[in-house]
């Protein structure tokens, strides 16, 4: 019975700290010349300094990060918000990348979106 009510607390705690990840709602991206530009718009219950969403990357299927836009402060009253980043390389022949986002107390979201690159 202990181990049931520990694995509970467990399973508790990890849902919980995963619950107010940064949901991305949008993101697009428009190549200009040889770099990308890409527009995320994020939600997140943003509580002040002690909890919010501060930052989003751009990652290939592989793992390999292109951008990481850090979001210098929260953002309680504008939600959701869109932050961009230009001048991206993204690797010739790649179609798909993922946007992945963070908030300061939970870290990095476990979900990507999936975007195709046109």
């Amino acid at each position: 019975m202990k181990h049931f009510f520990a694995l509970g607390l467990y399973f508790f705690a990890t849902v919980s700290a995963h619950a107010d990840a940064p949901q991305i709602t949008d993101a697009r991206a428009n190549q200009s010349g040889g770099t990308w530009r890409f527009d995320v718009t994020l939600r997140h219950p943003d509580t002040g300094w002690d909890h919010y969403a501060d930052g989003w990357r751009v990652e290939l299927a592989d793992g390999t990060i292109l951008t990481t836009p850090v979001l210098a402060h929260p953002h309680v009253n504008e939600q959701p918000f869109t932050r961009c980043q230009s001048g991206v390389t993204v690797p010739a022949g790649v179609n798909t990348v993922y946007i992945r986002s963070r908030c300061n107390l939970d870290g990095w979201s476990e979900e990507v979106m999936a975007l195709e690159l046109e």
